[in-house]
């Protein structure tokens, strides 16, 4: 019996049928040349041989009496791959349809009676270029594991070529499912919450000693004598993003040149990172400036920070979240791209001090009452109170960056070409852009509420359409070899170099007819 962390509990604290909290992945595969080859067969019989090499598969939840405490996870006493591993029957989908059905699949609950997974799989998908190919969608519950946890999942299942790798037998026998009788699960919520009670006691001085003198940093701002005070939290200027969420989801994806992206980084002086927020920034732009206004104020974007330390494989989650500033108000692309690397550069200074002090764990006696209860009445009031429409967010999207294999992985002799991550929407945050970096690709999966972002299609558009101007900008930058700080780059030569009004995507003649354009000489930008 092993007790869920705080924080892996809060996910199923949280989970409404508008709000589920898996995440998950839409894949295309090369098919082998096998006759009459089958990637559901292939799939169900691969994964089969490969359940002892991750928990995820073969555990489950147990709840304590009465939710008293956090949920424990219990040895399942079967694992039935027909229900966990499913094949999407019918004709071969064209590739916009079948990621219209993966985001279908997206919105529905995971049953919590069986390990918490789900594999849906296209034996047969028509991808743009004339191909066929075959798809997989999978869910995993975040209550079991992390975007960083997942990679390890990922190359624990899958193989550096197309023959499977031998993988030995379980070295014990299975073992029976565990029962557990009342007392065991009580003496585990007490035993759980007196640990972290006198976990929290012994951390609390250093905690409050980093916290203060961040809050201090972030309440002033300026230099020198001209420090002046400020408020430490900035609230997210309101956009079509910021609303309750419904049941239905819209999906999309996008794939750049991983080398390209480094170089570009290179050439501004700054990290890939930096370059990933400031393409999703200039698409944000793009996007609201067919769609309906862009913001006086910047867009602010919600980024997970993996709290895992080096060599940890647990399959569990163990990150926080912070805030960055994209910049989508400033109309000059370079002036853009500094604004978000020195907004990450404090992040980034705020973070040495506070990473070892942020919890992934609290007490369990009574969390899915208190937790779970008020999360979800205030999410009801949210919701049915129309104050999504009035109260500012902290962030207006949610932004993250995972780094996945360099090399090629195969999957039962099939080879993955795209690693599209799906994640998660919740109320007040409609809108999740997640990028995996895989093979020499950056796979951008871009999951929101269907009502919030329909023109999912124009979003992703716009992302191809960031990447393009922000190599032509950066690499022309480095061709005339100017200084790579983007602060010495001057405001007129900016003006020659970067177009201001925001790129239209490539197709949508639909998102046309229902453009509204806001002309961005009624709004200027204030001087950065």
């Amino acid at each position: 019996m092993h007790t869920l962390s705080g924080l892996d509990a809060t996910f199923l604290y949280l989970e409404t049928p508008q709000t589920p909290m898996h995440v998950g992945s839409f894949c295309l595969y090369e098919l082998p040349a096998t006759p009459r080859f089958s990637l559901h067969k292939a799939i169900t019989a691969h994964i089969g041989q490969r359940l002892h090499l991750a928990a995820v598969f073969t555990r489950k939840l147990g709840f304590m009496p009465l939710d008293l405490g956090h949920p424990v996870w219990l040895q399942a006493d079967a694992v039935d791959l027909g229900f966990h591993i499913r094949k999407i029957k019918g004709r071969a989908l064209p590739l916009a349809q079948a990621q219209a059905l993966a985001a279908e699949l997206h919105s529905g609950l995971i049953d919590r009676s069986r390990p918490l997974w789900e594999f849906h799989v296209f034996d047969r998908v028509l991808c743009p270029d004339g191909t066929v190919c075959g798809a997989l969608y999978s869910k995993i519950h975040h209550a079991t594991l992390d975007g960083k946890s997942g990679t390890i999942l990922t190359q624990a299942m899958m193989d550096v070529g197309p023959t499977p790798r031998a993988v030995p037998p379980p070295h014990e026998k299975p073992r029976k499912a565990q029962s557990l009788k009342v007392g065991q699960m009580l003496g585990a919520v007490f035993s759980n919450s007196l640990a972290q009670y006198a976990k929290l006691a012994r951390a609390l001085p250093q905690a409050v000693q980093a916290l203060g003198s961040t809050v201090a940093r972030q309440s002033l701002q300026g230099q020198g004598s001209g420090l002046r005070p400020k408020s430490p939290i900035t609230l997210a200027p309101m956009t079509d993003f910021n609303v309750a969420v419904g049941t239905a989801r819209s999906f999309g994806t996008a794939s750049i040149a991983f080398e390209d992206c480094r170089a570009m980084a290179q050439a501004a002086g700054g990290s890939f990172n930096d370059i990933v927020l400031w393409i999703c920034a200039t698409a944000l732009r793009s996007y609201l400036a067919q769609h309906g206004s862009i913001p006086r104020k910047p867009l602010l974007a919600a980024m997970p920070v993996s709290l895992r330390e080096e060599g940890n494989t647990d399959y569990s989650t163990q990150a926080s979240m912070t805030v960055v500033a994209l910049g989508t108000h400033l109309a000059l692309p370079l002036k853009r791209l500094q604004a978000i690397m020195d907004s990450t550069a404090k992040v980034k200074t705020a973070m040495v001090q506070l990473k070892g002090m942020l919890p992934t764990d609290y007490p369990s006696l009574l969390a899915p009452w208190i937790v779970g209860g008020v999360a979800k009445a205030a999410f009801k009031t949210y919701s049915a109170t129309g104050l999504s429409h009035r109260l500012p967010m902290v962030a207006n999207l949610v932004i993250s960056n995972v780094p996945g294999p360099r090399v090629p992985l195969y999957l039962a002799g099939a080879r993955m070409r795209t690693f599209h991550p799906m994640s998660i929407v919740v109320h007040g945050i409609a809108l999740n852009i997640t990028v995996q970096t895989y093979a020499g690709s950056v796979d951008f999966g871009v999951i929101a509420d269907a009502q919030a972002v329909p023109q999912v299609q124009d979003l992703t558009d716009a992302l191809v359409a960031a990447f393009e101007e922000g190599r032509a900008l950066l690499g022309h930058a480095q061709a005339q070899k100017k200084p790579a700080k983007i602060a010495t780059v001057t405001k007129a030569t900016e003006k020659q170099r970067a177009p201001t009004k925001a790129t239209a995507p490539r197709r949508g003649t639909m998102a046309k007819a229902a453009t509204v354009k806001t002309p961005l000489k009624k709004r200027p930008p204030k001087a950065a």
